[in-house]
Order: C-alpha cells, then structure tokens, then sequence
C-alpha cells in the first residue's frame, strides 16, 4: 500500500504555505527489469563529446549538460542495440534534451521555424542545406539512421518529431500568454511535447526491425504506446516540477491539477501517482488482449513491447541518476522522496 498521505484540498495557494513535497513510490510501481548496454560507457562518453562539438555550448551550459547523462538513460532503453545503433539513439536524445531547452527559449515563430530546418535534415541529410547547429547534428545522426532503419521506422520517426515541433509551437504560445490548459488538452500536446514518440521509433531502428502499419495502428499497439508516454511524461513532470515552478514555468500536469481540480501541492502529486499507476495497469491489460500476427512478427513485437517496457523503467531510475531535476542529490532524494521547494527566481 502506498504511505502517501490522503488527498487534501488546499483552501489558499500562496508561496509560503508550502516548502516541501513527498515524491510518490513510482520505481516501486514498475517491476519490470532495469538493464544496461553493454556499451553504455565508452558510446555514452563519444555521444556527450559529439553534443558538445555540435552544439558549441558555452559555460554554464557545458556544466550543465555533463550532468545531463542522456547516454546512461539511452543504454537503459537500449540494452540489447549494438555500439553503431546505440550511438545514433544516444546522440539523439542528447540533441532532444539540448532542443528542449533551446525551445524553452524560443517564440512560437523561432520554433516554426526550428521545425522546418529539422525536417528538411530528416528528409534529405545527405543533401539538405543549414546554418544552423541544431540542422547540422540532425543531418549527422539521422545520415547514420538511415542507413539501416526501414520505411515504416523512418517515417513514424519524421512524423512524430514534427508532431513535437508542432505541440512545442503551442507550447510557446500558452507561455507568451500565459495560458495553463485544462487537464484533457495538457495531456494530449503533452504526449507530443514528451518527445517519447520518436524514441519509440527508435526501438524498431535499434532492434533492426520495420513492423508493419498494419500492427502499428492496432488499438493495442497504440494504447500500449499511450500508457508508455503517459508514465513516462507524467512522471518526468513530477521529478522536474521543483526546478520548472522555479523558474515559473506552467507546462507541467502538476500545476494544471492544482489550478482546474483545487488540489495543494502534494495533493496534485499524489493524484498524478494514482494515474501513473493506471498508465502500468492499462499497459498490462492491454498485453493480455494483444492479437497475434503470425510466429515471425509475434517475435518483433515482443521486442518493441519489451522496448516499451524499457522506456518506463529506464527513465524512472535515470531521472535520478542525471542532475536534471535534483541536482547532486538524486540519490538521496532516490531514497528518502523528499523535495525542498526551490525559491522562485524574480520575474
């Protein structure tokens, strides 16, 4: 049973009413197994320094990044990709993780146009033209991806980075003017924000399979997915919600729980633990009504749900492992679930 305290309504939100939150139990929610590449360690260390070269980051970016250990998340929802596939996977998600912050900071047009330059090195890396950095490391990883992903893989990893180009836009836009969505819409342009789509692509690349849209579009297929993202960006808002409420930032569940449904702090975090919950339930049942497709593609999606299942587990002890969100003190947090409120930096 869960130790959390009940739900609780908060008749006041002022700044000073609340200093601490208790995280919820989630690694102990999540039972399948935690494994590590191989080649985590020397694929980890060329990624970071591709990063680095590419993105030409300055301090104190350059401290921050190191912290970041976006190669140790990727040997995580990786274990089984060669020391060729998982590179391309981590350079990926360093350049993910790089491009989030890049938008926090831009309008919604600087982000358009982001998109355009992305997505014109997707489509041609070889021979598309770009001054920009971001464009660049683009054409870098995704020439390497091309030549062994599938039609099927490649295309849904376009399709999905424009759907998060697309959803970070308005982002950009509910920050210019302050707008905080109500629960249904954070959660579906979250799922898009997330950036958890193209990594699931990446399963298929990393594995050297291409499933069939026929499997891909299964209501099965496609609610597993769904349960994926939503654990993993629900619980990514919990562990960043100290640093993002810092510095004002409303794109998290957490703030949209407290204002629509009047829950205190701990109050919406322990109402987002019951929905991290139902995302592995509803992951679970849905494994249980899975249809079968034949011996050989049985097997390739056993290993994109095992991918799947990766992902969840991955992220939650990575989150943890990276400064990200608790700073040197992940593992004690890890431990005790403690936060202490951040002071609010001035506007």
């Amino acid at each position: 049973m869960s130790s959390m305290p009940p739900t609780t309504y908060a008749s006041t939100r002022s700044d000073f009413e609340t200093t601490r939150f208790i995280l919820p139990d989630l690694i102990s929610d999540c039972h399948y197994p935690l494994r590590l590449n191989p080649d985590c360690h020397p694929v980890s260390r060329t990624s970071e320094q591709w990063l680095l070269d590419g993105a030409r980051l300055a301090e104190p970016r350059v401290t921050k990044f190191m912290g970041l250990h976006a190669g140790e998340l990727t040997a995580a929802c990786y274990p089984d990709a060669d020391a060729f596939h998982l590179r391309v996977c981590s350079d990926f998600l360093n350049w993910l993780f790089n491009m989030d912050d890049w938008l926090d900071e831009f309008d919604a047009d600087g982000t358009w146009g982001m998109r355009e330059c992305c997505i014109s090195a997707f489509r041609d890396p070889i021979n598309s033209q770009t001054e920009k950095l971001a464009g660049k490391m683009c054409k870098s990883y995704f020439s390497r991806f091309m030549q062994t992903g599938g039609p099927g893989c490649t295309e849904r990893f376009i399709h999905t980075m424009d759907l998060f180009f697309i959803a970070a836009a308005k982002q950009a836009e509910d920050r210019a003017t302050g707008r905080v969505p109500d629960l249904e819409s954070y959660i579906t342009m979250r799922r898009d924000t997330s950036g958890c789509k193209p990594c699931f692509a990446l399963i298929e690349y990393a594995a050297l399979i291409d499933l069939p849209d026929e499997v891909m579009s299964h209501p099965v297929i496609m609610a597993m997915e769904e349960a994926t993202n939503d654990l993993v960006s629900w619980s990514n808002d919990i562990f960043s919600y100290n640093v993002e409420q810092s510095r004002h930032d409303t794109h998290n569940i957490v703030v949209v729980l407290m204002r629509e449904q009047g829950l205190n702090l701990q109050g919406a975090v322990d109402y987002i633990d019951r929905m991290c919950k139902g995302s592995i339930q509803r992951f679970e049942d849905n494994r249980d009504i899975l249809p079968s497709w034949g011996e050989q593609l049985d097997k390739q999606v056993a290993i994109y749900i095992e991918g799947l299942q990766n992902w969840m587990v991955g992220s939650l002890h990575w989150s943890f492992d990276t400064t990200r969100y608790f700073g040197k003190n992940g593992h004690t947090i890890k431990q005790d679930r403690i936060i202490e409120l951040l002071p609010k930096r001035p506007l």
